[in-house]
């Protein structure tokens, strides 16, 4: 028996911004949405696919009354698919995203940066051919 990486879910103050942030982050769109919780992803999951085999998963934004107090313990990394890391980096800065420091030290090969609720996330190596 086996399970299956299906969402990985995010607590929130507002659900729909920072859906809207990590839609035009990943290219993803909204597959679903009810009172206080969005749903994005690349496709929209079937019970069937799910099942045959390991699918991308989706994110799912949910309301909650407090804010982020500390680090993450599991956090998210892009990578650019079609610019360099530092174009990405721009890009995401105008977005609503900042440059973070979390103690990684200078000279490292990802850039650390906070969403706009400051939840972290890395920016890694470009993929761009």
């Amino acid at each position: 028996m086996t399970s299956r990486f299906t969402e990985l879910t995010v607590d929130c103050r507002d659900p729909e911004r920072l859906a809207a942030f990590w839609c035009e982050v990943l290219g993803f769109e909204v597959i679903e949405r009810s009172d206080g919780k969005v749903e994005i992803g690349s496709w929209v999951p079937t019970v069937e696919e799910v099942r045959a085999r390991q699918m991308p998963p989706t994110l799912v934004f949910i309301r909650v009354p407090e804010g982020k107090a500390v680090k993450n313990r599991l956090h998210l990394d892009v990578s650019p698919i079609d610019a360099g890391t530092e174009e990405e980096v721009a890009r995401l800065v105008a977005l609503g995203a900042t440059r973070a420091d979390v103690g990684q030290g200078p000279g490292r090969s990802w850039v650390v940066m906070v969403d706009p609720e400051g939840n972290e996330f890395d920016v890694l190596r470009t993929l761009a051919p």
